[in-house]
């Protein structure tokens, strides 16, 4: 009796002369396509799931096409003065009124709202990149780093966060990257503590260790096993501190010390407005104020629904 034996065994995924078919292995789209469309369901499942988290995520939208679309919607020039129409109250015409010099309020409230995000956009990328980065590799190798790191942040923690801005602008100049700067460096210790304080407690998990085991480095381990791990309550920070600095921003403004006249700013709306409301101009300070308002109530709002969204343990 003869048996046969094959020597080309099949495997599912790979023919015979050694090329492989995994669709994980394939180039192109489709896996792309794919993780966008869980993460999209994911993020619509955290927002259907929370009306908190829907009506902020709705005003953020809200704030950012009107920052977008800013000057494609604005009834009047913001900048274009009027002695005819100057301190009119609210009107059809003129929906927030007008101020001291003519200007429509509306369409300056809609175009701060672009300059005032990017201010605080901006400070907070800044802050979060840097922070994060100093905390996370304070936090997983420690030494002489960790020393350093954190006596500087302590410094920087040791003033009025307010007034240290106050310094560092009117020492470089009341310009908007100026204020960008500031803005970061009072926010940096924020992110930095909280990055050290996450990667500090996982940097001994299990995980951490099989996935040292498996042949990663400590900057791979660092940068993909325990990095998006701190996201979540760096997320909320985040959130947090942009309503901050749209706060730091219009403050600097309204001592002078800010953006400059006649540029369009919540801060500087208010400072104006300020002083004709004992005369009965009520609408030039409390407009660009329930604005500033508005912008940080949501941010507020928003920081629970960003941790919920890059949270890895949601998406189970």
């Amino acid at each position: 009796m003869t048996f046969i034996i094959n020597s080309k065994p099949t495997i599912k995924g790979v023919v015979s002369d050694g090329e492989s078919h995994s669709a994980s292995e394939t180039p192109g789209s489709p896996g792309i396509i794919n993780n966008i469309r869980k993460q999209c369901g994911h993020t619509w499942y955290i927002l259907s799931s929370n009306s908190v988290n829907l009506i902020a995520f709705t005003l953020f939208l809200l704030l950012v096409l009107v920052a977008i679309l800013g000057p494609l919607i604005v009834p009047y020039n913001p900048l274009a003065t009027s002695a005819v129409d100057a301190l009119k109250s609210p009107s059809w015409s003129h929906w927030f009124g007008t101020d001291q010099l003519g200007r429509d309020v509306l369409s300056r409230v809609i175009i701060a709202t672009r300059l005032d995000l990017l201010i605080s956009v901006t400070a907070v990328a800044i802050s979060f990149i840097c922070g994060s980065l100093i905390g996370a590799v304070a936090g997983y190798f420690g030494g002489w780093f960790d020393k350093v790191s954190g006596r500087l942040i302590d410094t920087i923690m040791a003033f009025p966060l307010f007034v240290l801005a106050m310094g560092i602008v009117a020492a470089l100049g009341n310009t908007v990257e100026n204020i960008v700067y500031a803005t970061a460096i009072i926010n940096l210790p924020f992110y930095a503590r909280v990055a050290r304080a996450e990667v500090n407690v996982r940097r001994d998990s299990g995980f951490v260790h099989a996935a040292k085991l498996s042949g990663n480095s400590d900057f791979r381990v660092l940068a993909l096993h325990i990095y998006p791990n701190t996201l979540p309550p760096m997320m909320v920070q985040a959130s947090l501190n942009m309503g901050w600095a749209i706060l730091n921003a219009a403050g600097l403004s309204f001592i002078g010390l800010g953006v400059r006249p006649p540029t369009a700013e919540w801060g500087i709306m208010v400072a104006e407005g300020a002083n004709f409301i004992v005369s009965g101009e009520w609408w030039l300070a409390f407009f660009p104020g329930i604005a500033l308002m508005l912008a940080v109530f949501t941010f507020n709002l928003l920081g629970d629904c960003l941790r919920d969204i890059v949270d890895p343990r949601q998406r189970t």
